[in-house]
């Protein structure tokens, strides 16, 4: 054997070992993958290609220098899901506990500048103990140089983050950054400071998953977007992320063929939304009715419920879907959901994705909480979202359609391209209720019998003017249609406008209200 080809091979072999055998063990027994298992249950098989195995770290005053393990804390390389290019870091926390070195960031950063030269995501997968003491302002520095190359690439390439172990202090604004968040129950944490910090600033007793878990993330803080039940779940709802999504901002999201008949109605829908109007129905049966196959992606399900966002298909066609959630607050605006909603039509107008929107919506969520909150904010960004959009918009109202969410949620005005309503729908500056009170007022008061008056002016309002009719003379509407032909109505629209071409004032970037 050449020497220097054993020599070789030697090192290589050492990378793969990472932190030793004794804590790959370890790993193991708490039932963690490590950096290279992670990356080839993400990846198709075979399809991964390391750089950068033999990187070791540099010199330091502390001894750092007689622990040099080639490819120090993170290994970087590329490789493909579903024949589709990605790069991809995943760091090693049997490494030096997985923190971040100079030359750690240094591998990260050139990994992400090689995604943006050639238009591919960037997927990383987060496991480490922040950054390298030893190193000082080093490795601060590579942390900052991190973050600009986050911030450089959002809207060129989709990036997307994955949580799988500690990720505390500066390191969390690298996710942050990013587009999604992906955590595993019981075993990531996010925070700025732990639990101890935390106790000693504050007085409060915390656990990490109180503090920084995957649910405390999903459904309190929203910071993050999914959370899986394990790592290899985890790795799996990703895969299926990227069939929804395009490699960059010059090209369209992946097209597929469906089995599922473009013309098909289903008269289910006829008769999904209750008689009464303050009845609760679930959006998302609406959507699987509609959707190709019954197959919705949902975003950040656990956050803001009274709102739904995610992917799907239509016709083959990816989309992104906004709905209100009558089932949750009557499908109200309030300061998480306009957020929630914001971030998400952004992303989609990013990546040329179609967005439908499914309107059931009784306005913004009034109360002291949400105005000292900054809900005229907050609801702006919702706004500012869908008004900055240029992607193919389309919108179908199911019931109501009131005050200022009706302009917000993708209105005719604000440059959609296709508004239908179902008979079922009312657009009105408010509710029947509330108008005729107003309206009204000394009318009722003056009745024999204020209640019964009430009644049958709130139905007179209900018939002749909350309806989607009015709306439909004036052209804010496209049309009214029977519930059951949503399906070949929306698909007809999206490929009416695979051509279209609209585009906003030339400007360095607007200030949308943060």
């Amino acid at each position: 054997m050449n020497p220097k080809i054993e020599q070789l091979r030697q090192l290589k072999r050492q990378a793969r070992m990472g932190g030793g055998e004794d804590k790959l063990a370890a790993r193991k027994a708490k039932g963690k993958l490590n950096a290279r298992e992670r990356i080839e249950l993400l990846l198709d098989k075979g399809s991964f290609r390391e750089v950068d195995s033999l990187v070791v770290h540099r010199e330091t005053n502390f001894e750092m220098d007689k622990k040099k393990i080639p490819g120090d804390s993170v290994v970087t390389g590329w490789g493909t899901i579903d024949g589709r290019l990605v790069y991809v870091f995943s760091q090693d926390f049997t490494v030096f506990g997985g923190s971040l070195s100079g030359v750690h960031a240094e591998k990260i950063c050139k990994i992400m500048d090689m995604a943006v030269r050639n238009g591919a995501p960037v997927i990383g997968i987060n496991d480490s103990g922040g950054a390298r003491i030893q190193e000082g302002v080093v490795s601060l520095a590579g942390y900052a140089d991190v973050f600009l190359r986050n911030t450089l690439a959002s809207g060129v390439i989709p990036q997307i983050s994955v949580i799988m172990g500690p990720c505390a202090g500066g390191a969390v604004y690298s996710p942050a950054l990013t587009d999604f968040i992906f955590m595993v129950k019981n075993s990531s944490h996010m925070f700025i400071t732990g639990p101890d910090v935390v106790k000693a600033v504050t007085g409060e007793d915390v656990t990490f998953e109180e503090l920084g878990g995957a649910m405390a993330h999903n459904a309190v803080s929203g910071v993050a977007h999914m959370a899986a039940e394990s790592e290899e779940d985890c790795l799996f709802l990703i895969r299926e992320m990227m069939s929804y999504i395009p490699s960059n901002n010059m090209e369209d999201a992946p097209f597929k063929v469906s089995g599922d008949d473009s013309l098909r109605t289903d008269e289910r829908l006829n008769d999904i939304v209750p008689d009464s109007p303050n009845k609760p129905y679930d959006i998302r049966d609406v959507i699987q009715l509609i959707v190709d196959d019954g197959r919705f992606y949902e975003i950040q399900e656990h956050y803001a419920q009274n709102i739904v966002v995610g992917f799907a298909r239509l016709g083959g066609f990816s989309i992104g879907i906004v709905a209100n959630q009558p089932m949750v607050l009557a499908g109200v605006l309030d300061i998480n959901a306009s957020e929630k909603a914001a971030r998400f039509v952004r992303f989609c107008d990013c990546f040329n994705i179609p967005l439908v929107v499914f309107e059931d919506v009784p306005g913004f969520l009034p109360g002291l909480d949400q105005e000292h909150g900054g809900i005229i904010r907050h609801g702006a960004k919702l706004l500012y979202a869908f008004c900055e959009a240029t992607v193919p918009k389309l919108t179908v109202i199911t019931r109501k359609a009131y005050g200022g969410a009706y302009c917000v949620m993708n209105s005719k005005h604000i440059r959609s391209d296709f508004n239908v309503a179902w008979p079922t729908a009312e657009i009105a500056v408010m509710g029947p209720e509330g108008a005729v009170n107003i309206i009204y007022r000394r009318d009722i008061a003056e009745a024999e019998q204020p209640e019964s008056r009430r009644a049958e002016l709130t139905a007179e309002y209900r018939d002749h003017l909350a309806n989607p009719y009015i709306a439909a003379q004036y052209g804010y509407i496209d049309d009214v249609i029977e519930p059951s032909e949503t399906r070949p109505r929306l698909i007809n629209a999206l490929n009416m406008l695979q051509n279209k071409r609209d585009q906003n004032p030339p400007k360095k970037h607007g200030n949308i209200p943060l």
